[in-house]
């Protein structure tokens, strides 16, 4: 699972970058403000889902086990710090091209 993780988390950076490729900015603060992105792109285990963060922001929320509602690696969008939102999935971490619309701002 952590493999699909990084996989996501990258997609999560690569839409952060691109959306900066058309800046007026240098390419050095261009560059910089990708690091700093992609530094702050981390995930927390919690009981029932992991917490995808970007900086100290919570980007979304990934189920870890089956449940009644939703499976294994779906997607969640954030409805607080400490909750997903349970209306829809977003995606599914083994399925990538389940996750083309999640952008950098959340899923």
């Amino acid at each position: 699972m952590n493999t699909e993780i990084a996989s996501y988390m990258s997609k999560i950076s690569e839409n952060y970058q691109v959306r900066y490729v058309s800046s007026s900015s240098s390419s050095e603060t261009i560059q910089n403000m990708n690091r700093i992105f992609g530094e702050g792109l981390h995930f927390l285990e919690g009981k029932s889902y992991i917490k995808v963060f970007t900086n100290t922001s919570v980007h979304s929320f990934i189920v870890k086990v089956d449940g009644s509602k939703f499976k294994k690696g779906d997607i969640l969008k954030a409805a607080s710090y400490s909750a997903p939102a349970k209306n829809s999935i977003r995606g599914n971490i083994f399925n990538p091209s389940s996750y083309e619309a999640v952008s950098w701002t959340g899923a």
